[in-house]
């Protein structure tokens, strides 16, 4: 996908974490960066200051509006982060969706009856892929996804790729995607960067092997 000439959706400008930074970058709206690099690294504290969930120093604008200008629900609403271990609050699935949302659950490879089930019951994977269509049924014009396929195998992995992609297609939505999985980086990524002594350093996605 060609991102030339399109004008950035998300902006960062010298954002600072204790572990990571200054962090300045762009993101061009239907784009995704991968990031990648070595645990403890400051890949999470990044998308985390980004989403406005942690103290961090620097900028970060959505289509030009800087986040310190909307409110903090509303702003989390449309910068979607998605944790590498989501919270779940009420006893069945079905309670941490909006009624009448519109659900992919079988492109994800969920039975549809997976809503009625109790959190409890269910499997980490689900728990992952059910994290992120909740995320989705908000709508964000950012995704932050921190390592999303983590606990998935490979079926599952390509089809929650797949998921992502045809709403980042659908919605012209940018993704910021943190993946240790070289070969997933090299089949979602636009660009790609590596964390080096709190630093993002530019990367080929190189094929796979």
């Amino acid at each position: 996908m060609s991102v030339t000439e399109t004008p950035p959706l998300l902006e960062i400008g010298g954002l600072r974490r204790p572990v990571i930074g200054p962090v300045s970058l762009d993101v061009a709206a239907g784009e995704c960066v991968c990031i990648s690099g070595p645990s403890g690294a400051g890949k999470s504290q990044l998308l985390r200051a980004i989403a406005d969930l942690d103290p961090h120093e620097g900028e970060v604008r959505l289509a030009g509006t800087p986040a310190d200008s909307v409110a903090p629900q509303e702003w989390r609403r449309q910068v979607g982060l998605l944790p590498p271990e989501s919270s779940w609050w009420l006893t069945l699935v079905a309670g941490h969706f909006h009624d009448g949302s519109f659900l992919p659950l079988a492109e994800a490879g969920l039975a549809q009856d997976i809503l009625q089930r109790p959190v409890a019951r269910l499997s980490s994977g689900e728990k992952q892929r059910l994290a992120l269509l909740r995320l989705l049924a908000n709508e964000p014009r950012v995704l932050l996804l921190d390592e999303p396929t983590a606990n998935l195998d490979p079926e599952n992995t390509l089809r929650i790729e797949a998921v992502i992609a045809a709403y980042r297609k659908d919605h012209r939505a940018a993704v910021l995607w943190v993946s240790h999985d070289r070969r997933q980086v090299e089949r979602v990524c636009d660009r790609h960067f590596e964390t080096i002594s709190g630093t993002l350093q530019p990367r080929d996605a190189e094929p796979a092997t």
